[in-house]
């Protein structure tokens, strides 16, 4: 990130954490300082209300300059503001870091796309309607198996287990004991499930943990040094951090879930990172410096994700979707949803980059749709 502080001195922007900018000498500063205004602006506008108490967001142009910014307050009971450096749990955009060693492996000739979930996992997968004979490895990560999510789990409500710990495995019997949504390879629906069985496929094949494959295959590779896998029991964030929080209706009660036990998420959910790292892990992906260029290619062929998101006609790969952009085109990015935080990305093929983080998910419709109106703000201004 770019900022300019004058003389050292910091000023009551930067004291209320939002982006720093000096007096623009020309026309070209001027404009980007239009740009930031607008940015800034529309940050402000989402931390406004009862839906969002912490907004932080991180911004690069074409030209590579970037800008980190904050709104609201990162602790509701202190009022004190959100860290630019802040880190948050990123919920779903873990999904793009676990299909990313999937299809390393893919690589590597240790497994094939398209060879049967069975393979791998013999026996695991099997249920009414649900057969992992025929089911393949692309359908997990295209959300095309038709198997089901494991959310029923939290069907007597979320603060009851916010402190349980949950094996991979007990997430898998969870969603088995539900009828399949429809046959492989007939539709798409979003479900977590299909990521906790590639983790545990990942485990199989490498002998390895998950957590210390995308360690070492990714967060490792391109040196993201705010990215981390919290380990076995850590219910903590690392290093500065917002508080996260938690309601179940729009003019609820905000309940502090800062604290919280991560396994529900495992290899669909469950990293923490930072906007800025989203960006840089997003870029390093797409510029071909984590895959080879078949299984790139693999990755970013997409298929029609009806309800996705609440952008319309975004489609989705292999752990990674198209977030359509009101400019014209569209970006590569994931977002994710855990309690306590959302986090919504884009990068370009063209150089511009934006991740979003803001400390409550969404209770309502309109709420998710502002957040998706300011991710397209910072891609289109």
């Amino acid at each position: 990130m770019f900022q300019r502080v004058i003389l050292g001195v910091v000023t009551a922007a930067a004291l209320a954490g939002t982006a720093v900018v000096t007096q623009p000498s020309s026309a070209a500063e001027a404009a980007d300082a239009s740009r930031h205004d607008v940015v800034q602006q529309s940050l402000d506008k989402l931390a406004t209300g009862n839906s969002f108490p912490g907004v932080l967001a991180t911004v690069r142009e074409r030209g590579g300059r970037a800008r980190t910014y904050t709104a609201g307050v990162a602790d509701l009971t202190t009022r004190e503001p959100v860290r630019r450096d802040s880190r948050v749990r990123v919920g779903s955009n873990t999904k793009p870091f676990t299909a990313t060693v999937v299809l390393q492996l893919v690589g590597e000739g240790k497994v094939g796309l398209d060879s049967p979930v069975e393979k791998y996992l013999p026996g695991l997968v099997r249920g009414a309607g649900i057969d992992g004979r025929k089911i393949t490895v692309r359908q997990l990560l295209q959300h095309t198996s038709g198997i089901p999510d494991y959310d029923e789990a939290l069907a007597d409500g979320y603060l009851k287990m916010q402190h349980t710990y949950w094996e991979p495995r007990e997430m898998v019997d969870v969603a088995l004991r539900k009828k399949a949504l429809f046959a492989p390879g007939a539709g798409w629906e979003y479900s977590n499930t299909n990521y906790i069985l590639a983790g545990l496929l990942v485990q199989k094949i490498t002998g390895r943990p998950v957590a210390e494959e995308i360690t070492r295959r990714v967060i490792d590779r391109i040196g993201l040094r705010d990215t981390y896998w919290p380990g076995v029991g850590d219910q903590t964030i690392a290093g500065p951090h917002p508080r996260g929080y938690y309601k179940t209706t729009p003019n609820g009660q905000n309940v502090d879930v800062t604290v919280v036990g991560p396994s529900l998420g495992w290899a669909a959910g469950q990293l923490i990172s930072t906007p800025a790292d989203l960006n840089r892990f997003f870029t390093a992906l797409l510029d071909g410096k984590l895959l080879e260029p078949a299984q790139l290619k693999a990755m970013l062929t997409t298929v029609a994700a009806p309800g996705l998101d609440v952008t319309e006609g975004g489609r989705y790969g292999l752990g990674i979707a198209t977030v359509p952009l009101s400019c014209g085109g569209f970006a590569w990015g994931h977002g994710g949803d855990i309690f306590g935080f959302e986090t919504r990305n884009g990068v370009t093929t063209d150089g511009r980059e934006a991740a979003l983080a803001v400390t409550s998910m969404p209770t309502t419709l309109e709420d998710a749709k502002r957040v998706a109106a300011t991710l397209d703000t910072a891609l289109c201004h």
